[in-house]
């Protein structure tokens, strides 16, 4: 089935407290006609203030709790929100402020509440002890340590020794306390969130990043899941290798799986991680597909990728089990980068779609990997985007690119004038108008924003994941106009078309 949507982080919505203007974005693609929502992840942001880089694959991110549902349950009031000054102008997130003031508010709501009393927070708490109790317990030490990884902890508590996780437990009872009913009221604020969006035909399209943060409650508490040295320190990290883009290549730090200790369990935290993200999205981007084929790994301590080299991924076995265990899951496989014969076949075997980028196809340094992301090649079992959270705007690509490749852009969608504003605007129509069956647009791109707007620059910090849209700019004027695309291209389904 055709349909199309919109990709835009929660942290990129307008108002004071992220989530707050969640329902009123559900309704502007309702308007527009769109069936999907694409989201980044939503765990809890640590270094970089990265969704990639979080203290648990499991939890949410507290910043995304909406403090107005606290305000309605009386535990917090409107001026000590605003006291907060948690709003500003200048169309950025401020994860100084987010860290100072929300938490505070946060902490305020819960020596307040009562949540931990009721029966539906015992059930919580129950049907998710196998990671919330590590995960609270993480937080907890990570506070009474300002903040320091857990390999500047003592090195019992650090190395996860039971003796020592016990007295830790019993030391910081109320903190774990805190963090238990942080995961609660967001599990509770976001599943509401879902199936309001739902009810209007809406579908959430979650991500999964493959690896976990080497700083995480995942991997403290389950070091056996991942390759160790004998000292039972990382010994291989995550990254990709040299390429056009970059001759040292990147460096990503993650900590690799222990694939035959994955398989020896039967893939149990594997099925458990898709358990839980299956509670919170209706559809699953999965990041770095390739990684389940082969995967690219560096000597730990290694500042640069030259080092490293290719190892064998589970394969099939992974989505097989996965499989077996919670059905068919609905998943999109990010599969762009270095794509060879065999990830190809693994995409094919797992019958997800994967990804198709216009940006990628007027490559002039390879011409040859470009042509597959060119929409005449496509096949429907696809997801086409104009660009992604890493990639640059169209308008600000448009700029970037050599004249040559512009050439190519402005020869293939048929553009005559010196308008870039025509270009943006011919790109979301490629897309739109491709046989892809699904299509999905940054919200950017609708906008038509320059780079000032971009979400993330890989490799860099300090002004990545920040880009918040003004308000005024989700206009009836802009739903009116995307779809009307929907419907010209028909991507407007029966549940999309009704207003």
């Amino acid at each position: 089935m055709r349909d199309s949507g919109i990709l835009c982080p929660i942290f990129s919505l307008p108002g004071p407290y992220f989530s707050g203007h969640a329902r009123k974005f559900v309704d502007f693609l309702k308007e527009a006609g769109q069936s999907n929502w694409q989201i980044l992840p939503l765990g809890p942001t640590g270094y970089g203030d990265s969704p990639y880089q979080s203290f648990s694959t499991f939890a949410g991110n507290p910043y995304l709790i909406d403090l107005e549902a606290l305000i309605d349950q009386g535990l917090l009031s409107k001026k000590e929100c605003d006291s907060a000054d948690l709003e500003e102008d200048s169309g950025s997130v401020d994860y100084s402020r987010m860290y100072e003031g929300k938490l505070a508010l946060l902490r305020r709501a819960y020596s307040r509440s009562e949540a931990e009393n009721t029966a539906d927070f015992k059930e919580f708490a129950k049907e998710n002890a196998y990671w919330l109790e590590d995960y609270a317990l993480f937080m907890a030490i990570k506070d009474a340590h300002d903040g320091a990884p857990y390999d500047a902890w003592e090195e019992d508590i650090s190395n996860y020794e039971p003796q020592a996780v016990a007295v830790w437990k019993r030391d910081l009872e109320q903190e774990m306390g805190f963090y238990r009913y942080i995961q609660y009221e967001f599990t509770r604020q976001w599943k509401a969130l879902r199936k309001y969006a739902n009810d209007r035909g809406i579908r959430i399209i979650g991500d999964i990043p493959i690896y976990v943060s080497a700083d995480s409650a995942d991997f403290w508490a389950h070091r056996d899941l991942f390759l160790l040295d004998e000292r039972g320190r990382i010994s291989k990290v995550a990254g990709v290798p040299p390429d056009g883009f970059s001759a040292t290549g990147q460096v990503w730090g993650n900590p690799l799986y222990d694939w035959e200790e994955h398989a020896r369990t039967g893939y149990d935290w594997w099925i458990r991680r898709m358990s839980k993200c299956i509670e919170l999205s209706d559809i699953i981007r999965i990041d770095h597909f390739r990684g389940f084929d082969e995967y690219f790994a560096i000597p730990a301590g290694d500042r640069s990728a030259v080092s490293g080299h290719w190892e064998k991924g589970p394969g099939m076995k992974l989505f097989d089990a996965l499989s077996e265990a919670l059905g068919r899951t609905p998943i999109i496989a990010e599969d762009l980068g270095y794509v060879t014969d065999s990830v190809r076949k693994l995409v094919r075997d797992s019958g997800f779609p994967n990804m198709k980028v216009l940006e990628f196809a007027f490559d002039s340094r390879d011409s040859t990997g470009a042509m597959e992301y060119l929409p005449y090649v496509y096949g429907r079992n696809c997801v086409v985007y104009t660009g992604t959270h890493d990639n640059e705007t169209v308008r600000g690509w448009i700029d970037s690119i050599l004249p040559q490749e512009r050439q190519m852009v402005c020869d293939y969608l048929d553009v005559r004038s010196d308008d870039p504003q025509e270009i943006v605007e011919k790109m979301v129509r490629a897309a739109m108008s491709s046989v892809a069956n699904k299509c999905v647009i940054p919200l950017q791109d609708y906008l038509g924003l320059d780079n000032r707007a971009r979400i993330n620059k890989p490799s860099t910090n300090g002004t990545n994941w920040k880009w918040r849209v003004k308000e005024e700019a989700l206009t009836p004027e802009l739903a009116a106009r995307i779809r009307k695309l929907t419907m010209i291209y028909g991507r407007l389904t029966d549940e999309s078309s009704a207003v």
